[in-house]
């Protein structure tokens, strides 16, 4: 599953190349992958969509976490979500541009076998949307009723302003009062664990998770008692740090995600500390990276900077 920078990168990418432009027409071509808000299969001739998106001109992209929102101007958007494998692309004459996971959709001829929906846009362009394993998906909302969707009113606040680089301080400052409070809520569980859920702090995966407590010298096993609050801060702002490095680099080199113009993101070639370097010396002191499981999943530390609480 794509991770916050990830996400961010495709849509700074459609930012570009795709406001202002109309949706005259789309082809639904695995029925499941285009919804409506219930969950509902779509046809591409359905009322819903002849008035809510057919003539509508795309007036901006924006992301909740780990989801992608294109606005339109009927009042109504398109969520997508990319899944494991994922990918936009878009074409324009001679002029190709492709985001999500890296397959030869990016530079074959389209639509091919992967791909779920066309968008055929003004100016003479196309917007597809492809998913080899089918789990991502398209819903066409009401952009009033975006947050009431499930996954969606679930989510914990932003971390931060991405997206402009930008955010009010008293908003900053009530979004980490909110992040403690939601990790206190699960006091006898791993910090990692807690860290990674979504209801707890919107956007942090594996890696971010593995960077961020690397940076705050914390072991991924601690359970959230064992933390005073000062710690959790430092735990939520160095993941803000590792995923703002991520994307002024274009987002990780994980096989699944690449940059908006189709080369791989360099983030842990460049920044990454621990995540995939075990074996390699810590940055900080020296020590050998090891590599455990923490809530099941594969995490990376330092085992002198990072000692677990008795």
């Amino acid at each position: 599953m794509p991770e916050l920078p990830e996400v961010e990168t495709v849509r700074r990418g459609l930012a570009k190349l795709i406001v202002g432009r109309k949706i005259l027409h789309v082809k639904i071509l695995n029925q499941k992958s285009f919804q409506n808000a219930q969950g509902e299969f779509l046809l591409a001739d359905s009322r819903t969509v002849r008035e809510n998106l057919l003539g509508a001109k795309i007036v901006a992209t924006r992301r909740r976490a780990k989801v992608l929102i294109i606005d339109l101007s009927t009042k109504f958007s398109l969520v997508i979500h990319l899944k494991m494998t994922g990918q936009m692309v878009f074409r324009e004459n001679e002029n190709s541009w492709g985001a999500g996971h890296p397959t030869d959709s990016f530079v074959a001829k389209l639509p091919d076998k992967s791909t779920r929906a066309e968008f055929d846009l003004s100016k003479n362009a196309k917007l597809f949307f492809n998913d080899q394993r089918k789990f991502g998906w398209v819903k066409l909302v009401p952009t009033s009723e975006i947050n009431e969707l499930d996954f969606i009113k679930k989510l914990a606040p932003e971390m931060a302003d991405f997206a402009n680089d930008f955010r009010d301080k008293n908003v900053e400052k009530l979004a980490e009062k909110d992040f403690i409070s939601r990790a206190r809520k699960h006091q006898n569980s791993p910090v990692k664990a807690v860290i990674l859920s979504q209801e707890i702090a919107a956007g942090i995966g594996n890696i971010y998770a593995d960077e961020s407590l690397w940076g705050a010298q914390v072991h991924p096993a601690t359970k959230v008692a064992k933390l005073t609050d000062a710690q959790l801060h430092e735990i939520l702002n160095q993941a803000k740090i590792a995923m703002k490095k991520s994307l002024d680099s274009g987002g990780s080199t994980m096989q699944n995600y690449v940059r908006a113009d189709g080369t791989r993101g360099n983030y842990l070639d460049k920044f990454a500390n621990v995540f995939r370097r075990d074996g390699q010396p810590c940055p900080r002191c020296g020590t050998e990276i090891i590599k455990i499981k923490v809530a099941g999943r594969g995490t990376h530390l330092c085992p002198k900077c990072q000692k677990l609480a008795r």
